[in-house]
């Protein structure tokens, strides 16, 4: 399983276009203000009307008023909890991010940063981290659905992790490390039962509105490493939210 899933993006994904490309962003709609412009005609001569025109008739400006549709106004989706059923809010091709605090952590330090999406990082027990962001995922997305999508994304990533091995869980959303934040909703796989396997955890989220997906993956020697590394990603790694 850990071979596969840490081989994300390249082989099958790289075989199904567009879905797991290099970080790219695709800017989503936005909301624009419609400005009026108003127009006047100046003069000093004074004319004769002919009385064959027809009357000039005016009417009373109307001012445009702005609307701001649901999933534009990042500020207010940054500001709340992230469920599931919450996903629709973002708006349509407006990726997240990941954010890189895990290079803060105490033990912890940078392997590579921001290679084609991806972040890898160690610690000093022998503990792994991979942060991933992907775009243009829409084609793995279940329409409106975030939770199925994630299912169809961890699937898409290994065929046999089946939706009843995955447990849900939760990133900080924003906010920075140490603060209180609000919290994005994920599934986690985890694995490494077998002996000599590595103890590991997977996080993930496909976001169907706004198509883009997170990935998180932690891989220690034993269980006990695991379960303080996983504390050191859930305090200090955290989904961005998109800023339009």
């Amino acid at each position: 399983m850990e071979g596969r899933l840490e081989a994300w993006p390249a082989g099958r994904a790289a075989r199904k276009a567009g879905l797991f490309g290099a970080r790219s962003v695709r800017h989503g709609g936005k909301a624009f203000l419609a400005l009026a412009a108003a127009a006047a005609l100046a003069g000093c001569s004074i004319g004769i009307p002919d009385p064959a025109a027809s009357p000039i008739t005016s009417s009373a400006p109307a001012l445009a008023t702005p609307t701001i549709t649901p999933g534009h106004d990042a500020a207010a989706v940054a500001a709340q909890d992230m469920p599931f059923a919450a996903g629709g809010t973002l708006a349509e091709g407006s990726p997240v991010q990941l954010s890189d605090g895990l290079r803060e952590a105490p033990g912890w330090k940078p392997v590579t940063e921001n290679v084609a999406g991806a972040s890898e990082y160690v610690k000093d027990d022998g503990c792994l981290a991979s942060a991933k962001v992907r775009t243009n995922q829409s084609a793995l997305a279940v329409a409106g659905d975030d939770k199925a999508s994630t299912e169809a994304l961890f699937q898409y990533l290994d065929a046999s992790i089946l939706p009843a091995y995955l447990q849900p869980g939760t990133l900080r959303w924003g906010g920075e490390p140490g603060a209180p934040a609000p919290a994005v909703e994920v599934l986690v796989f985890t694995g490494g039962d077998q002996a000599g396997a590595r103890a590991t955890a997977v996080y993930a989220r496909l976001f169907s509105t706004s198509g883009s997906s997170i990935y998180l993956s932690v891989s220690c020697p034993d269980a006990a490493t695991l379960a303080a590394a996983r504390a050191d990603a859930e305090a200090w790694t955290a989904v961005i939210p998109p800023s339009a």
